[in-house]
């Protein structure tokens, strides 16, 4: 028999809490999809970096921005803001990140979810 299986974010399968954000997980089809969702203020490397010794986000990213606006910034100078409505890969080469603006940032990630904030 077919299984058809629907997931929501509302109920996720894990919640990784982090001061002004957090990072929720469905495992579904053998994947792994995270839903980021910051508020104005947060930056990985005060906010996630600390709990895991790290200055920098070292993790590859394939998303989609659905709201608000973040940046992805490399030790080389480059800063790329990542706006609604694009898709994104930022490669596992160290990067920071921070919300943009006063409106809240949400994000889908179809890679990388997994070892996201952890």
């Amino acid at each position: 028999m077919l299984e058809v299986i629907l997931k929501r974010f509302e109920e996720p399968d894990e919640v990784r809490e982090m001061v002004k954000g957090r990072f929720e997980i469905v495992r579904i089809g053998g994947l792994t999809i995270g839903r980021a969702t910051y508020e104005p203020g947060w930056k990985w490397s005060e906010h996630v970096g600390p709990a895991l010794g790290e200055a920098r986000c070292k993790v590859a990213h394939v998303g989609m921005v659905v709201s608000g606006t973040a940046t992805a910034a490399f030790e080389d100078g480059r800063v790329i803001p990542l706006r609604a409505g694009e898709l994104f890969y930022i490669p596992p080469e160290p990067h920071d990140s921070w919300v943009i603006g006063d409106e809240p940032y949400v994000s889908l990630h179809f890679m990388g979810a997994e070892h996201y904030a952890r």
